[in-house]
Order: structure tokens, then C-alpha cells, then sequence
């Protein structure tokens, strides 16, 4: 019988920042935002039959850290962006298989426009859109689209369930069949097959239709990535596609377990919905050899970069901390400003205990690793990878696979990935060795 099978996905989101742009083995004479490497990256990943390219976003620059800008801007610290839609049409004219996720905010966009975008690039993509949609965390986005707090934690995924509902209506608005194009009689639509939208609730007002041709897929494929309780609810009411955490695996299984709960009381398969495991990676020919470029990560930024990061992601300006203090009281004062409650503080407290008190330049020493994504980073030959891939996948259902990533040179360990742990992983039978879909969730169904 044959074993089900893994999906691969491949996460550039900070391909550019945080030091790795500089790293050996990074693009030798390019630098953001040359669109040549994005495609160069596109053709690698689909010459590894990898499922989609994915990235995450923001609108913001940090400035938690000494409530100023600074060092982000400084040390590239989640700095600097582009809108990802440009990218996404220029990687897909030279690609014909691989799917491509983008991130919007549901907590600022508004539905019927992006409904709108994510129907117009699937149809140029010829059906491999996904959208990644999050709720917003953090204070420097609020503000660029005029608000002056953070929305509270559980109203942001009441928000996105809205938002979803309002997209799902939309792209359902003009029915499968209804494009005629009849050149005899000049008819284009029947306008018995597209209908309105009408919604009214809590945080939207929409008529509809969506003034677009369906989507090649029937619906863009739908990511989302909720941690906390309230989220993984969320999620199993959005989400396709769930983006899981790179945390232990006895939590990732927790969170299988609390995704499959979530998605029977909705009455969803779980069967239908896989994770993508958060994994970063670095692979190559031995152990040693991946270990020596894993360590390269904490070279890559110094303490202020580290210190921006860390402040941005959780909402609380880190340089503000005293010589020693708790662990759970920082925590507390993170949940009060409605940032998030699963971030690098709650990780520390899993690993050191709930009430550890910790001296300042111990939390600056976890946080490099953090900020790096070195504690999280595997490293190993591609027999070692795959390994842990598979126990990974077994032991969280054989359902989904992993976003691999947060690598530490582009594209050095994307060619290592395409060219060591792809074929291992297809000979052992756990992934595929050609696309075999049309469109991007034909390739994600395909087990």
C-alpha cells in the first residue's frame, strides 16, 4: 500500500533580512529587490516539485524597540518589503506548476477588494493562489491604516471569520458555468448565474457581485495560522490549508488534536485539512557540514537587531527590562496590550517554567537564537532530515506536511533542499516525483 504523501512548501518570508542577504552562499551580486532572484527562486522550487512558495508580510517598520525605527531600519530587521502581488505574477510567468500563498491582514483589509485581487491572480496564475490571511499583532500596522490601538485578541479572529464569509460569497457570486464568450451571438454571461452578495453583519456591508470571471480553482486556496485556542478555532473555520508552528512535537500533535476537535464540531472533515509544519531547515551532503552553516545564524544580526525584532513580534519594548525579573509577569503586561499571547515570551516560559525569573542578558542570549530561528533550525544530511520529516508526519496524523524555510543563504539551501532531501523523501515514497494537478489544490489533494 502505498505511504501517504508529504507537502512541501517553502517559506522566503525573511530570505533578505535579518543578516542571512550576506550569508555565504547568498546571492552572489544581487540584492533586494532584484526581481531576477524571485524567479530564479520560483524555477528551483518547481524543478523540486515543491507544492507552493510562501511568504509571509507587513505594512509596518518596527519601532517597539526605544519606541524608535532605528535599529530595524538599520540591521534590516523585518525591513524591507514589497507587495508580494508583482512578485507573485513575475515568479508565475516562469513557472507553470507551483502555487504561490500570500499574506493579508483581515484585521485591515477589507473583503470585497481582496476578493477581488486574489481572484485576478488566479486567473493569472492559471489557479495556484493561496491567501494567507492573519490578524494583525502588532502596533506599526494598526497605525499605517489609521488605528491607534491593537483590535482585542478575540474580536480579530471574529473579524476574520466575517471576512472570510464575505470572500467565500463573493467568489461563489458568478457561478462556474456562466462565462459564455458565444462570438455568434455576442452573449457574454448568463445573468441568470451571477448573483449578489448582500451581507450585512458586525464588520462588513457588502452587495456584491464580485465583477470577475470564477476562479480557476472555484475558490482561491485558504491559509491561516492560529495558535492560541481562539485561533485553531478560527483556523478550522477558514482555513484549507493550516500553517502549523515550529514548536516541540508533542505540541504539534496537541495541536492536531485540538484542529481535528475544532473541525468535527463544525462539522468539517479533518481528513481534508493538513498542516504545514513550520520548519526551518538546512540541509546538505553531511551533519557537519549543515551544523556549520546552521551556526552561521548567530553571526548574522547583533544585539540591537535582536532587541528590535524581539520588541516588534511581541508588542513590548524588550529594552525597557530590568537587570532580573518574571517571566510571567512580562507575559501578563504582553496579553494587556492584545498582542500576541503565543510569542517568544510564552515559548521561554514553556521552556524555562511559567514563573522563571531570568536575569536580562539570559533572555538576550535566548532571544538571539530566537530572533535567528537557530534553536528551531534542523540541521542535518538528507537521510537525517528525512527521518525527522517523517516521524514529524506520522506522529501528527500523515495528514499536511512542512513549510521549510527560514533558511540561512539564498539560494543555497533551497538547491540543497531540491537537490538532496527531495530525492530522498521520493525514494522513500513520500513525495511526489511530478505534479499531477491542474491547479494548486489539485496538488494539495493529491496524497
Amino acid at each position: 500500500m502505498p505511504k501517504p504523501r508529504i507537502h512541501l512548501g517553502f517559506d522566503f518570508s525573511y530570505t533578505h533580512m535579518g543578516g542571512r542577504w550576506r550569508m555565504p552562499g547568498s546571492w552572489p551580486g544581487r540584492t533586494f529587490p532584484d526581481v531576477a532572484m524571485f524567479e530564479e527562486m520560483a524555477r528551483i522550487a518547481e524543478r523540486g516539485c515543491l507544492d507552493l512558495l510562501f511568504s509571509g508580510d507587513g505594512t509596518g517598520v518596527p519601532d517597539t524597540w526605544r519606541g524608535s525605527r532605528d535599529a530595524a531600519i538599520e540591521w534590516g530587521v523585518s525591513w524591507p518589503r514589497q507587495d508580494l502581488n508583482p512578485l507573485t505574477v513575475a515568479m508565475s510567468r516562469v513557472t507553470k506548476h507551483i502555487g504561490f500563498g500570500l499574506t493579508y491582514s483581515s484585521t485591515f483589509m477589507h473583503p470585497y477588494y481582496t476578493a477581488r485581487l486574489m481572484n485576478s491572480l488566479d486567473h493569472i496564475t492559471n489557479g495556484r493562489i493561496a491567501m494567507n490571511l492573519v490578524t494583525s499583532t502588532r502596533k506599526s500596522d494598526a497605525a499605517n491604516f489609521g488605528f491607534n490601538e491593537l483590535m482585542e485578541h478575540n474580536t480579530r479572529y471574529e473579524r476574520m471569520e466575517e471576512f472570510t464569509d464575505v470572500c467565500r460569497a463573493l467568489w461563489d457570486s458568478t457561478e462556474p458555468d456562466a462565462m459564455r464568450w458565444d462570438r455568434e451571438t455576442g452573449r457574454v454571461t448568463d445573468p441568470g448565474k451571477v448573483h449578489n452578495v448582500k451581507h450585512v453583519g458586525r464588520f462588513f456591508k457588502v452587495e456584491g457581485p464580485l465583477n470577475t470571471p470564477p476562479s480557476p480553482q472555484g475558490r482561491p486556496v485558504l491559509i491561516q495560522a492560529g495558535g492560541s485556542p481562539r485561533g485553531i478555532r478560527a483556523s478550522a473555520y477558514v482555513a484549507d490549508l493550516v500553517f502549523g508552528p515550529d514548536t516541540t512535537l508533542a505540541q504539534q500533535v496537541k495541536h492536531r488534536h485540538a484542529l481535528d476537535s475544532a473541525l468535527t464540531d463544525l462539522g468539517r472533515a479533518s481528513k481534508g485539512v493538513g498542516i504545514l509544519w513550520q520548519t526551518p531547515i538546512v540541509v546538505a551532503e553531511t551533519e557537519r557540514e549543515a551544523k556549520t552553516q546552521r551556526d552561521r545564524l548567530l553571526t548574522a544580526i547583533p544585539p540591537e537587531a535582536v532587541g528590535a525584532y524581539l520588541s516588534y513580534n511581541s508588542g513590548y519594548d524588550f529594552s525597557t527590562l530590568p537587570e532580573r525579573f518574571s517571566l510571567q509577569e512580562i507575559q501578563q503586561q504582553i496579553i494587556a496590550a492584545n498582542a500576541s499571547p503565543i510569542g517568544f515570551v510564552h515559548e521561554l516560559q514553556m521552556q524555562l517554567g511559567e514563573t522563571a525569573e531570568v536575569t536580562r542578558d539570559t533572555f538576550f542570549e535566548h532571544g538571539l537564537r530566537a530572533a535567528t530561528s537557530y534553536d528551531k533550525t534542523v540541521a542535518g544530511s538528507a537521510a537525517q532530515m528525512a527521518d525527522h520529516l517523517e516521524e514529524a508526519f506520522e506522529a501528527t496524523g500523515s495528514r499536511g506536511g512542512f513549510m521549510l524555510g527560514h533558511t540561512v543563504s539564498m539560494p543555497k539551501d533551497l538547491i540543497a533542499i531540491v537537490d538532496l532531501l527531495v530525492p530522498e523523501l521520493q525514494r522513500r515514497g513520500r513525495f511526489r516525483t511530478a505534479y499531477s494537478g491542474r491547479t494548486l489544490r489539485d496538488n494539495l489533494a493529491d496524497t
